[in-house]
């Protein structure tokens, strides 16, 4: 009875264990990545903060974005929500700057202050991990999804979880991302 019951409980410690290696493995905490400085800026400082991560660029029609980003930041960040910004060239090479040229384009023309990661690849083989996270259901354990243009965001809950993916054209303060946000 002693030795069944000693299995037991291994078997659960066991599956316990797997479940919260599994949860941390399909959330953002997980990943660690440059900022625009060339710092180490870890995600999973961000545990029990809402995520909003853009791929953005300077260069392009949806730019103006920024500003509404920045509002939003400035609305609603504090210890409860951040916008993170991935300068990313893929799509008709509309982030063609440096990371100093992209960070003093963003604080001169948009007064941004929400941190800022270093130019990427959003899709394609050199895709960066965080994005091939957000994009793999393998990964992320909720959805696939397709970046299709600049300005894409994906809202990752408290936990670090992949909730939604909205699309480029919906402006950052769209009704149902404040939902999102103060819900």
């Amino acid at each position: 009875m002693k030795n069944s019951i000693l299995i037991l409980t291994l078997l659960i410690t066991s599956l316990v264990g797997a479940q919260i290696n599994k949860n941390m493995s399909q959330s953002i905490h997980q990943f660690s990545v440059e900022d625009i400085s060339g710092n180490t800026f870890d995600l999973a400082s961000l545990k029990g903060k809402k995520v909003m991560v853009v791929n953005t660029a300077s260069k392009c029609g949806l730019t103006p974005q920024y500003k509404q980003l920045q509002v939003l930041y400035e609305t609603y960040g504090s210890d409860e929500f951040v916008v993170i910004g991935f300068p990313a060239n893929n799509f008709l090479k509309q982030e063609p700057g440096s990371e100093e040229e992209i960070a003093v384009f963003c604080e001169a023309n948009f007064g941004v202050t929400f941190p800022m990661m270093s130019k990427i690849d959003v899709k394609g083989k050199d895709k960066h991990p965080v994005y091939a996270f957000l994009t793999d259901i393998d990964k992320n354990g909720v959805m696939d999804s397709k970046v299709t243009w600049n300005f894409q965001k994906y809202l990752l809950n408290k936990e670090g979880v992949l909730e939604k993916v909205i699309d480029p054209r919906t402006l950052p303060d769209d009704p149902e991302i404040i939902a999102w946000i103060t819900k």
